[in-house]
C-alpha cells in the first residue's frame, strides 16, 4: 500500500541559491536529525545529475540501515526526484519542487512510500508515518535557520 507525505517550506532566498544548496549532497547531513546518525558513504563531492547514485548509512530507532538513492529526474532549478533503490522501505520516491515567489522560494516535497512485508508491515504505519513527519519537521526548521529565518 502506497502512503504519501506532503510538506511545504517557505525559504527567504532566491530559487537558484536554494537549488544550489540541495545540489550539494553533503547538505543532506546538515538537515537530517542527529538521532538518525545519517552519513553519506559515497565519496564527496558528488556531482548531482540524472541517474546519480548515492549511498548512505543511518540508524532508524538504533537499527543500522544502508540506503542507495538514484536521481531519476534532475531539472535545475525547479525539480528533482530521488528514489530508494536499496533501503528500509519497499519503495520510496521523493519529489522536490521549487517555485520562486517574489524574493523567496517555496519548496514542496512529495514522498510516496511503501512499507516492507505487506500486509504485516502496515501495522507499523502509524509509527513510521509519525517518524517521517517528524524528520520533515526537523528538516523544515533547519532549512529555514540555514537561510537566516
Amino acid at each position: 500500500m502506497t502512503h504519501h507525505l506532503r510538506a511545504s517550506t517557505e525559504i527567504q532566498a532566491p530559487i537558484d541559491e536554494v537549488f544550489q544548496f540541495f545540489s550539494a549532497a553533503e547538505n543532506l547531513e546538515k538537515i537530517t536529525p542527529p538521532s538518525l546518525r545519517f552519513q553519506i558513504v559515497t565519496p564527496l563531492p558528488i556531482e548531482m545529475k540524472k541517474d546519480t547514485l548515492i549511498d548512505y548509512k543511518l540508524r532508524i530507532n538504533g537499527v543500522p540501515a544502508n540506503w542507495t538513492t538514484r536521481i531519476p529526474v534532475w531539472q535545475p532549478p525547479f525539480k528533482f526526484v530521488d528514489e530508494q533503490l536499496k533501503g528500509p522501505y519497499k519503495t520510496w520516491v521523493h519529489e522536490h519542487t521549487f517555485e520562486e515567489v517574489g524574493d523567496k522560494t517555496i519548496m514542496m516535497d512529495h514522498v510516496a512510500y511503501e512499507l516492507p512485508f505487506f500486509p504485516l508491515g502496515e501495522i507499523a504505519y502509524p509509527f513510521v508515518h509519525r517518524q517521517v513527519r517528524s524528520i520533515f519537521s526537523y528538516r523544515k526548521k533547519t532549512i529555514q535557520q540555514w537561510f537566516g529565518e
